[in-house]
């Protein structure tokens, strides 16, 4: 399966939403499973990378070219493939069109961005591809609260909340995923 992983590309977090990752995505590669992501190469995003390689699996960075061109974020050099692309919006189209299922991994507002793209894309039936919020650490406590307090007032359908895991454990991910 190829697994798109969303997540912080700052380098100015606790190791543990970086540790959490990189454990899981290790996992994930030793399945077989593969990752296309946004390319980074530091903190979250690097952890991913560098997780699925440790397991044996085979790593795609999606990056818009002015991120290379003026140094807006160190890329993750090893990946055995790089697509450039010319926008942010180019970047999500292909991370999601190549994806068979998402991980969002502890990240800050371009974390928060994909995910709610793939989950509104899900709710529209654009795409049926199983959706995980990797709550390390508690991270996404909050927003599954925000999400709560939306459906009770009535902001969302019934499938909304259905639409995507919450896990907090690699383990529930992969059981997730694999089922």
């Amino acid at each position: 399966m190829n697994i798109c992983v969303y997540g912080a590309a700052n380098e100015n977090i606790d190791n543990i939403y970086i540790k959490e990752t990189e454990e899981l995505c290790k996992k994930l590669g030793s399945c077989g499973h593969s990752l296309i992501f946004g390319g980074g190469g530091v903190s979250v995003m690097g952890a991913a990378a560098r997780g699925f390689q440790a397991g044996g699996g085979k790593v795609t960075g999606v990056v818009p070219r002015f991120f290379a061109d003026e140094g807006i974020e160190d890329l993750y050099e090893k990946c055995d493939k790089f697509i450039y692309t010319y926008t942010l919006a180019e970047r999500k189209t292909i991370m999601e069109d190549n994806a068979e299922a998402f991980i969002i991994a502890p990240g800050g507002i371009g974390t928060y961005d994909e995910f709610f793209q793939v989950l509104t894309l899900k709710h529209l039936h654009v795409h049926k591809k199983p959706i995980v919020v990797f709550n390390v650490a508690g991270f996404y406590d909050l927003m599954q609260e925000m999400m709560l307090h939306a459906e009770k007032e009535g902001f969302f359908r019934e499938n909304t909340m259905s639409a995507y895991k919450m896990c907090s454990k690699a383990e529930e991910v992969i059981k997730y995923l694999q089922n």
